[in-house]
Order: C-alpha cells, then structure tokens, then sequence
C-alpha cells in the first residue's frame, strides 16, 4: 500500500521559514500528481499547493508568492518550501496523492506547524 511519511515541522516565529519533506513509498512515484494540504483546529483540510507528473504547478491564493513546492523523482520526495509564514498558517501539514484532483483514502500522519511569536 501507498505510505507517505511528512516531516520538516515546528515552531516558528512569524516570518520565519520552513521546509517539509514527504517520502513516498508503494507507488510509481513519477506518475502521480502530489499535493500539500493543511488542517487547522476547527477547520477543514484544505488543499494548499500542489504539483503533477510532468511539473505543472498551482497554489491556493493565501499562500501564493510564501510557499514553493518541489518534487525529486529520484527520491520519491515532495517538498513544500514555507517563507514568510504567518500565524494563520498554523495547522498540521499533509501530503497525499491526488487522483483526477481528489485525494487518495489513506493519510500519514503529518506534521504540525506552529507559527507564534
């Protein structure tokens, strides 16, 4: 089965940087369009940046100019550069594959960021 293992969290201080890491195993990793999603206390998940196969590239406009997303084919690797972040970014980050633009069933566990001064 898929497994997705994020990493890279914290706590920041408004401003401040990070960048997360998500190793994809059990799948043709070059295949597959990847997404960045956020989950904030008493909030949906929201789809925040994602990427396809082939590199086309799209953001959620809150986050549009702040954050990059990247993918290494030859670590099977998705990576989510976080610049200038904001106290509402706040939330547990996750990855997943996307399958004709909706996420697949299974989650890891993500990784929580806190942005506070």
């Amino acid at each position: 089965q898929v497994q997705l293992v994020e990493s890279g969290g914290g706590l920041v201080q408004p401003g401040g940087s990070l960048r997360l890491s998500c190793v994809v195993s059990g799948s043709i990793f070059r295949s597959q369009v990847m997404g960045w999603y956020r989950q904030a206390p008493g909030k949906q998940r929201d789809l925040v940046a994602r990427i396809s196969n082939i590199g086309i590239i799209s953001y959620e406009d809150s986050v549009k100019g702040r954050f990059t997303i990247s993918r290494d084919n030859t670590k099977n690797t998705v990576y989510l550069q976080m610049n200038g972040l904001k106290p509402e970014d706040t939330a547990v980050y996750y990855c997943n594959t996307l399958i004709n633009g909706d996420p697949a069933a299974n989650w890891g566990q993500g990784t929580q960021v806190t942005v506070s001064s």
